[in-house]
């Protein structure tokens, strides 16, 4: 049986996704678990979607608030402002040369991604959280893309003998889109049962995969480092 990986925020990076992949000695065997945010940053967000579309490991692809802005603009042409100040602009560029045919195959993979996922352990996996006391499937999708009270409500709860309901609803529970390098970690953040693996990739930070059941994790050089005068998100 291969593991269970669980790959942080891409943002267009797509030189760091090989690289950790390499790091990790990922084969066909794993199954692959993808928490959002593939797009939006770096150089290289169309060919990160290639490079995702064309893999053969069993994968989950759950859909970030990138992800929808990216979308959307596929589908309609829609132009967010806010998505175009934090990454947008970068996306737009790397599609440049592609083909309506060749844009119309990523609109059908964005639509295919899911909000979120819940493996045979119990395990929720999904973009940025969730608040229903039902769990995700009684959120939005504005939540559970752009949630981040999740994570935070969590921190602040850390030694306390009682923690609200929503928490109990899963063995672990494993999110994106909050960057632990703005809370001061380089590493992914584990608090209650929740394990933040956004480390930073959109910025200065690293690209991590982790092992959902062993904890261990890789990780790639820092983005800058391999998009030397490229911005990113900074």
């Amino acid at each position: 049986m291969g593991r269970t990986l669980v790959i942080g925020d891409i943002h267009g990076g797509l030189r760091a996704l090989k690289q950790v992949f390499e790091r990790a000695e990922i084969t066909g065997a794993d199954k692959l678990i993808f928490v959002g945010d593939y797009v939006d940053g770096w150089s290289e967000s169309a060919q990160t979607v290639d490079f995702l579309m064309e893999l053969q490991q069993p994968c989950v692809f759950i859909k970030g608030n990138h992800d929808v802005w990216c979308e959307l603009w596929l589908e309609r042409s829609e132009l967010n402002e806010i998505w175009l100040m934090h990454g947008g602009a970068e996306t737009l560029e790397s599609y440049r040369n592609y083909s309506q045919e060749q844009k119309e195959k990523h609109l059908s993979f964005f639509k295919a991604m899911c909000y979120f996922y819940i493996d045979g352990k119990n395990r929720l996996f999904v973009h940025g959280g969730f608040s229903s006391p039902q769990g995700p499937a009684g959120d939005r999708a504005t939540d559970l893309t752009m949630n981040r009270t999740l994570l935070l409500t969590a921190i602040n709860l850390q030694g306390r003998r009682e923690y609200p309901e929503p928490y109990h609803l899963f063995h672990e529970i494993f999110i994106g889109h909050t960057p632990v390098t703005n809370l001061g970690h380089i590493r992914p953040l584990h608090v209650l049962n929740v394990w933040a693996i956004d480390t930073g990739a959109a910025f200065k930070g690293r690209l991590t995969v982790l092992d959902a059941d062993t904890k261990q994790f890789w990780q790639s050089d820092p983005l800058p480092e391999l998009y030397a005068g490229e911005r990113g998100r900074n």
